[in-house]
């Protein structure tokens, strides 16, 4: 595998992660840049190992129950349990030998969304939790992997604002047509006179640039780190783990408090800031060859919508294609197959 054995691919994750604690590192950005990815290829070929190898366990201690011969029911579920486990061995092998393929090859680039509340002040913060929990459902059914990088929650546990990453599969075809503004039409809970309102958030989706697309210069970067807090002001850690990366030549600021650990606080970070520094590079590379494209986001106005989401009426509608579907419980949970389809099909 890769050239190496398990127990090599081990000792070498952990002189990484040494090397991503040593404090010299903050002033090396390529070589932590080639760490942490490194890191994160590592993560995904121990992880499956360690399923491979729990299955392996199981099928063994199954085995000693049929040969110990004791009881012929107990030896017929661990005959048919040994089937299943055996049958899904081979998936899990199968999984990372195509993972190991796909990453050698090139795999489809990781995408990150970002989600922003607009319009509607803390009902637009709860419907950014609302389109959040519908792409995760979404990347679930899909299979696809899914991390979040940075959230600013609110105290009445909605969300400013939540990046988050999605990756094993090629999902920009899948989602690159939900840039845009999405309003909703609903009753929030707390209206006492049932009156609907309606609230926006804007969603951005951002290729994560490979190693070659984007170079950061480490001196054109200014570095913050501060105690992450969630909402109310409430310390999630007491230690300096936050991380605030801002980008000297552009003004562009990421940051990220999702983890407890500085050096993926950073990474993070890091992540957030390429992609938008590679998308702002192809904005203005279009616009020198002539073409103008509109922002996805624009100031996030309800004027500027692609969609709306109106729960008194079940209703969904994508304007750009006037299309509108029905069950909007369902497609908020996940089914979003049909209007993926549809946007791919039209090709807005």
């Amino acid at each position: 595998m890769l050239g190496s054995s398990e127990e090599s691919i081990k000792k070498e994750y952990k002189e990484i992660l040494n090397q991503l604690s040593d404090p010299e590192l903050i002033s090396d950005w390529e070589k932590f840049e080639e760490l942490s990815k490194r890191k994160s290829f590592l993560e995904k070929i121990l992880g499956k190992e360690k399923e491979i190898e729990e299955l392996k366990n199981k099928i063994e201690e199954n085995k000693l129950i049929i040969s110990a011969k004791e009881d012929k029911e107990l030896i017929s579920l661990a005959d048919s349990e040994i089937i299943q486990l055996q049958e899904k061995e081979k998936v899990l092998k199968k999984e990372l030998n195509d993972f190991i393929y796909s990453e050698k090859k090139g795999a489809p680039q990781p995408l990150l969304i970002e989600i922003r509340a607009g319009a509607g002040g803390e009902e637009a913060a709860l419907f950014v939790v609302v389109l959040f929990r519908m792409y995760s459902r979404y990347a679930q059914k899909r299979g696809w992997k899914q991390k979040t990088l940075h959230s600013h929650p609110t105290q009445m546990g909605g969300f400013k604002e939540i990046i988050f990453e999605l990756n094993n599969g090629d999902v920009f075809s899948e989602m690159k047509y939900e840039g845009g503004v999405h309003r909703v039409q609903r009753i929030p809970t707390t209206e006492k006179a049932g009156r609907i309102h309606t609230s926006t958030a804007s969603v951005a989706v951002l290729p994560k640039p490979k190693g070659t697309e984007i170079k950061i210069d480490p001196k054109d970067l200014k570095l913050d780190f501060y105690k992450a807090s969630g909402a109310g002001g409430q310390y999630v850690n007491k230690r300096m783990t936050a991380v605030r990366i801002t980008h000297l030549p552009t003004g562009m600021v990421a940051t990220s408090q999702s983890e407890r650990n500085l050096a993926q606080n950073r990474e993070n970070a890091v992540s957030i800031l390429e992609a938008r520094l590679l998308e702002k590079k192809e904005r203005e590379e279009m616009e020198k060859i002539g073409e103008k494209r509109k922002s996805q986001i624009g100031w996030a106005k309800r004027a500027e919508k692609i969609r709306t989401y109106n729960f008194p009426q079940d209703r969904i509608t994508d304007h750009r294609i006037k299309k509108s579907w029905h069950d909007i419980e369902g497609i908020m949970d996940g089914k979003l197959d049909l209007i993926t389809a549809a946007l791919q099909k039209a090709g807005v």
